[in-house]
């Protein structure tokens, strides 16, 4: 029996599975065939509670075990999915006071069949989004579900090198400016460790993994050519602004682009493109400090 197993009362007067609180996976797929999105769920085993409904693989945590550890961990005891192929975006939280169930949201880049793998998992199956509500679904995962459809995203910030590096306080950023811009991609790879305190309305995550994108230009192109893991540096050409309002402009559709710069003419192309746009100093307040 694992520590975390157990039932707890939240301050709600409900009664939840997992003494430390829960954790599930909610990964999904869109087929570049057919252009539908799905989300694998599980079919819980006839003898557990929720029998035959469906929803997401979730289970209790352990002792200090932290919420997407426990989802990965749960979905891989209790499926044959590889775990290590889901692409991470974000976490969202529900605390019921005293007890909490975090969902974390990912995606693959295939939709493998996957198999039952312990007696808590009847079936696995991979369900169009728009066909979930017609299963029969675990109570607590249909309650969340209207939630939960609107998360299937990707942040991709996108961060004006030219203007973020004039913001932040790097002595001598105009006499060596492709030094400090190497500076401000080292500094953005802690982004792939998880951002916090995202804008309104954005993506309803609590924790993001973004995609972040670094545009450079002039004498600060050369960065483009030393990469670092979490951040994809992209020269421009010609004008950054451009190429920073094309990238706003063609994302897939699952793609939730985040536009950082303090230029207002860029602001409105990257805004009319349907691109959110915020200012250097909300991403410098999440950067390690020099």
């Amino acid at each position: 029996m694992a520590d975390g197993d157990g039932w707890r009362r939240c301050a709600l007067g409900h009664v939840h599975w997992g003494r430390h609180g829960a954790a599930g996976l909610m990964v999904f797929h869109r087929d570049p065939g057919d252009g539908r999105k799905r989300v694998l769920l599980q079919q819980r085993a006839w003898w557990g509670s929720g029998g035959g409904t469906w929803g997401m693989f979730s289970g209790g945590m352990a002792t200090r075990e932290d919420p997407v550890a426990a989802a990965l961990r749960e979905t891989a005891e209790e499926s044959t999915l590889d775990t290590s192929r889901v692409r991470l975006y974000g976490t969202w939280t529900e605390d019921h006071g005293g007890w909490s169930f975090t969902t974390v949201f990912g995606e693959m880049d295939h939709r493998p069949v996957v198999e039952p793998a312990s007696r808590e998992t009847r079936r696995a199956e991979w369900v169009p989004v728009e066909e979930v509500d017609r299963r029969k679904l675990f109570s607590p995962f249909a309650r969340s579900w209207p939630a939960l459809r609107g998360a299937l995203a990707r942040l991709v910030v996108i961060v004006d090198g030219a203007n973020v590096v004039g913001a932040r306080a790097d002595h001598g950023w105009w006499k060596d400016r492709a030094g400090a811009n190497a500076r401000l991609r080292d500094d953005l790879a802690a982004l792939a460790e998880g951002l916090t305190g995202l804008p309104d309305g954005l993506v309803p995550y609590e924790v993001a993994y973004p995609e972040t994108v670094l545009v450079v230009e002039g004498a600060a192109r050369r960065v483009a050519d030393e990469p670092r893991d979490g951040v994809r540096v992209v020269a421009a050409p010609g004008s950054g602004d451009d190429l920073i309002a094309d990238l706003a402009a063609h994302t897939d559709l699952d793609t939730v682009p985040l536009v950082v710069t303090a230029d207002r003419e860029l602001r409105a192309r990257c805004e009319s493109a349907g691109a959110a746009v915020i200012g250097p100093r909300w991403l410098l307040e999440r950067l390690p400090r020099r």
